[in-house]
């Protein structure tokens, strides 16, 4: 490597190096502000909330590394215009693509740590803050409960007035609100003193509520006894409560808390997309069956005989055509039908209302069946887009570092500009600009509004010409911006009419 190269790259790796420290800080103190009331006064320790921050970091990288590259690249190639070492090497025949040669070899080095990094680090570490949450609510299940309002546990709205002890596992003055399958709040439980019994054996976590009462709104099936509004009340001295705190990845994605694509690499997202999409096939094939047959609209093709011969079939069928014929000349000669080409107004007033009104409640359901069923498959291809979004994500996390090293290079070298002043600025809104498109275009793939791969990809795309536009101009000594044709332009046409001969 000649010296200029080992010059070059040494310029950039501090300016990468010390950008992505302060980068990371700045975002890991904002994380904290996001996260400040689920982390504080929970009762954690100091090293529970290190860890938690720790396993943060590598999601953290998928923001602050596209713009590590985009600011280091226009802090050191800025810093070379500025200080005319960029004349220098012009002077000595040395291109802007030649003194690039070095950082574009080690960005491509970066982009393929980059892609390794989101297949198997994030995940990994996705799953491990997974692990810790579900850890601290069996361990310290009072953790995610708050003193003086409603907290929800685990489908349960818990208020406590005052919690003390080992891990916070006592409570004084406990209320809970239980909702029915229909989401209906009709259970009030009241204790004077509750206890947390969890263990990092058991997935069970019990509830102890001593001296106490127990309300319930009864929902008979009767109409009438529904108008007496029956209740249920009693009081306890003990009545525990069985708490199980959900592992499946399924739940999880159903209740959206975590989103577990994130927690798969390739391979695994690979084998789930293909999972997904055969199962959202064979669910809409299922219940598109379940509505023709309530419907009755369409016959249903009988299997053939695979052991009739050919000359059998061809008969059958020229007979299926004869058939068919006769009686199509049957109800045009059929004077009822001419007469009448209203079916309903063949039957009585009292059969039509019957059949109307079935007909309408048939169709009542039927829609309601659809609207509910449209919810759930809604659902379903969300997930199905979420895992081809985050698939796609990893190749274009990796590539969008090589795509903002060729914006942010020219562009240094077209402004001119070193420190941390106006190519931070310039930075931040090139970046603001890229991870908003992607965060949009992210938000209408899952949606199914545009396909997942585009929505991937669309920022990294946009950017791509910006990149090819910015090395073109500083290739060539250009500003960002030339208006002097069009200056000449308009300057020409009014000397021409100056010139032109007065009439």
């Amino acid at each position: 490597m000649r010296i200029l190269d080992q010059y070059i790259l040494r310029r950039f790796l501090y300016n990468f190096v010390s950008s992505f420290v302060t980068l990371m800080f700045i975002f890991i103190f904002q994380t904290i502000w996001l996260f400040i009331d689920d982390l504080a006064g929970k009762g954690l320790d100091i090293v529970i909330i290190g860890k938690f921050l720790f396993y943060l970091m590598p999601n953290l990288t998928e923001k602050v590394l596209p713009l590590t590259v985009l600011l280091s690249s226009i802090l050191t190639f800025g810093a070379f215009a500025e200080n005319y070492e960029f004349a220098a090497m012009k002077a000595s025949g040395i291109s802007l693509q030649r003194s690039m040669l070095s950082l574009i070899v080690f960005v491509v080095f970066l982009g393929g740590v980059t892609f390794y990094f989101a297949n198997s680090v994030i995940p990994a570490s996705e799953q491990k803050i997974f692990n810790m949450r579900r850890n601290i609510a069996k361990v310290k299940p009072a953790a995610v409960i708050e003193e003086g309002v409603f907290s929800d546990f685990e489908g349960l709205n818990i208020k406590v007035d005052e919690k003390f002890g080992e891990n916070d596992r006592f409570l004084n003055n406990v209320i809970i609100h239980k909702k029915s399958d229909l989401q209906l709040n009709n259970t009030v439980i009241k204790a004077r003193t509750g206890e947390l019994i969890s263990s990092e054996a058991s997935e069970i976590i019990q509830l102890v509520l001593k001296d106490g009462h127990y309300y319930e709104d009864l929902r008979p099936s009767a109409a009438d006894d529904q108008r007496k509004y029956p209740f249920a009340k009693s009081n306890f001295d003990t009545y525990t409560i069985n708490i199980l705190v959900p592992q499946d990845e399924q739940d999880l994605e159903e209740d959206r808390d975590i989103r577990t694509d994130k927690m798969k690499n390739i391979a695994r997202l690979k084998k789930d997309i293909d999972s997904l999409e055969e199962n959202n096939v064979q669910v809409v094939a299922a219940f598109s069956k379940n509505i023709v047959n309530r419907m009755g609209a369409f016959p249903i093709d009988q299997p053939r005989d695979s052991a009739l011969s050919e000359r059998v079939q061809s008969f059958e069928k020229t007979e299926k055509i004869d058939s068919v014929l006769r009686k199509k000349k049957e109800i045009r000669r059929d004077s009822v039908h001419a007469n009448f080409t209203n079916v309903v107004a063949l039957y009585q007033e009292w059969q039509q209302i019957q059949m109307l009104g079935n007909a309408k409640n048939t169709v009542s359901n039927i829609l309601n069946s659809i609207q509910g069923k449209k919810e759930d498959l809604q659902r379903r291809y969300k997930i199905h887009n979420m895992h081809i979004l985050s698939l796609h994500n990893k190749f274009a996390l990796a590539f969008s570092c090589i795509i903002l090293f060729f914006v942010g290079a020219p562009l240094g070298a077209i402004i001119r500009k070193g420190g941390l002043g106006l190519p931070m600025v310039i930075a931040i809104v090139l970046f603001l600009a890229y991870y908003f498109i992607g965060v949009f275009a992210g938000n209408y793939a899952k949606e199914g509004n545009i396909h997942p791969i585009m929505g991937a990809w669309l920022s990294t795309l946009i950017m791509l010409p910006l990149g090819i536009f910015l090395t073109r101009r500083a290739t060539a000594d250009k500003g960002l911006m030339s208006f002097g044709h069009i200056v000449d332009t308009i300057r020409e046409l009014f000397k021409k009419q100056d010139e032109e001969p007065e009439t």
